[in-house]
C-alpha cells in the first residue's frame, strides 16, 4: 500500500506543473457555462453598475469584456452602455436635476483618493455637454466596430435592446434587456 501511495505521489509531482498550467488556463477564462447559458462576469458587474448608476465602472467592465473576448456582441454591449449614459443625461437635464448631473460628472471623472482633496468641480450644464458629446462619439465608434465584425449578430442584439427601451421608456438606462445573459 505504501509503495502504491509513493508511486501515486511521484506521478502527481511529475504532472503537477502540467496540471497547474491547465488549471491556470481554464481559470483564466472569463466566461463559463451555467445551465446551458454563457456567464459573462465582466458584463454581470456592468449590469450591477448600471443599476447603481455607476456609469464609469459599467463602461470599464464592458471595455474589459471587449478586451477579453472581442466580438460584435461585446462591442454592442459597450455601445449600449454609452447610449444608456446618454439617455440618463438627457433625463437629468429634462427633469432639471443639475445636482445629480454634477454627481455624475464627479463619478465619471473622479477615481483616485486625491480627488477627495482636490475635486474636479465643473458647472453642471457644461458637464452635461462634455459628457454627452463624448458619449455620443464613443457610441458611434463602438457601434461601427460591432457592425464590421458581425452585422447580423449586432442587428439581433439591437432588436432586443429596442424592445427593452420601449418596455421601460423612463429608466431603461439602469439595466439591460432580460434576454441578455449579463
Amino acid at each position: 500500500m505504501i509503495r502504491s501511495l509513493e508511486d501515486t505521489l511521484h506521478v502527481f509531482y511529475r504532472l503537477s506543473p502540467l496540471f497547474l498550467l491547465v488549471c491556470m488556463l481554464v481559470g483564466c477564462s472569463t466566461r463559463s457555462v451555467s445551465n446551458g447559458q454563457v456567464v459573462w462576469p465582466h458584463l454581470q458587474r456592468a449590469k450591477v453598475y448600471l443599476a447603481a448608476g455607476d456609469y464609469r465602472r459599467a463602461i470599464d467592465a464592458c471595455q474589459e469584456e471587449v478586451s477579453a473576448h472581442p466580438s460584435a456582441e461585446s462591442y454592442v454591449y459597450l455601445t449600449y452602455v454609452y447610449q444608456a449614459l446618454d439617455a440618463y443625461i438627457i433625463s437629468l437635464a429634462r427633469d432639471d436635476h443639475w445636482v445629480a448631473m454634477e454627481q455624475l460628472y464627479l463619478n465619471l471623472g473622479a477615481s483616485r483618493t486625491e480627488d477627495l482633496i482636490d475635486p474636479p468641480d465643473v458647472l453642471a450644464r457644461i458637464a452635461k455637454e462634455l459628457i454627452q458629446s463624448g458619449t455620443q462619439k464613443q457610441s458611434d465608434v463602438t457601434a461601427a466596430l460591432a457592425m464590421r465584425l458581425d452585422a447580423a449578430a449586432a442587428a439581433k442584439v439591437w432588436e432586443q435592446q429596442t424592445v427593452w427601451r420601449k418596455m421601460r421608456p423612463d429608466g431603461w438606462w439602469f439595466g439591460v434587456p432580460p434576454g441578455w445573459s449579463w
